[in-house]
């Protein structure tokens, strides 16, 4: 893995959020439609945040193949900070693909909006400073 590919998806990885953000910003009371775009842009962010996390850990010489590994490794190399919320986010995003009921869409919505969003957050930051060290 090289430094370029880590910024190309972290570029990447900064605009889902910043997508993500706008979502979260908009009034519940348009509908729906809201829920549902918020949920998607969750997606691809997590999407991303987990890859970032694998290419990040591949850099430095530990391989991951899954999202869980991903999280798990990441915690222990310091650019995770709470590996639970993320194994929790982890099982949101599972749930994202078999939503069936407006109720559990507002669910995961508010842990979006509540919990997720800080975690990936919080994340950007722990990548910037990684990047950031190994440029100078």
């Amino acid at each position: 893995m090289t430094l370029e590919k880590i910024n190309d998806i972290y570029e990447d990885f900064k605009n889902a959020l910043a997508r993500l953000q706008e979502a979260l910003n908009e009034d519940l009371l348009k509908g729906n439609i809201i829920i549902d775009g918020t949920i998607q842009r969750f997606e691809f962010s997590f999407e991303l945040s987990w890859k970032l996390a694998k290419s990040v850990l591949s850099y430095n010489g530990i391989e991951t193949e899954s999202p869980r590994m991903a999280i798990k490794e990441g915690f222990k190399a310091g650019i995770i900070k709470d590996g639970e919320g993320w194994i929790n986010m982890l099982g949101d995003r599972n749930k994202t693909s078999h939503i069936y009921d407006e109720k559990q869409a507002l669910n995961i919505y508010d842990g979006i909006k509540n919990v997720h969003f800080k975690l990936l957050k919080d994340f950007d930051n722990s990548i910037a400073k990684f990047i950031d060290k190994i440029e100078r």
